[in-house]
Parts: structure tokens; sequence; C-alpha cells
């Protein structure tokens, strides 16, 4: 199974079940998610670490 699966499938969930709250919660975790592979692999690290 693929990663772009996992979202296919995620998307095929929201737009049937009519779950579109969903989408802002899933945008703001991966948004932090790569915020946070960023303040770990950036040189720029100890800035990020005072915004969060």
């Amino acid at each position: 199974m693929s990663k772009l699966s996992i979202f296919s499938e995620l998307w095929r969930f929201m737009r049937v079940r009519k779950k579109w709250w969903l989408l802002p919660m899933m945008i703001i975790i991966v948004l932090f998610g790569l915020l946070m592979v960023f303040a770990q692999t950036s040189p720029l690290a100890p800035f990020i670490y005072t915004l969060i």
C-alpha cells in the first residue's frame, strides 16, 4: 500500500461521508509535522524553536 493511496482513501472518505470538518484539522497536523521536521534538520532550528 503506497502513501498516496492512504491520502486518496482519506479524501474519498471525507467526500462520501461529508466529513469536511476534518480537512482543517488534517492540514494543521500536516503543517505542524512539517515544521517539526524542518526545525530538526535546518540551521534555522534555534529560531524556529523560539516560535514553538
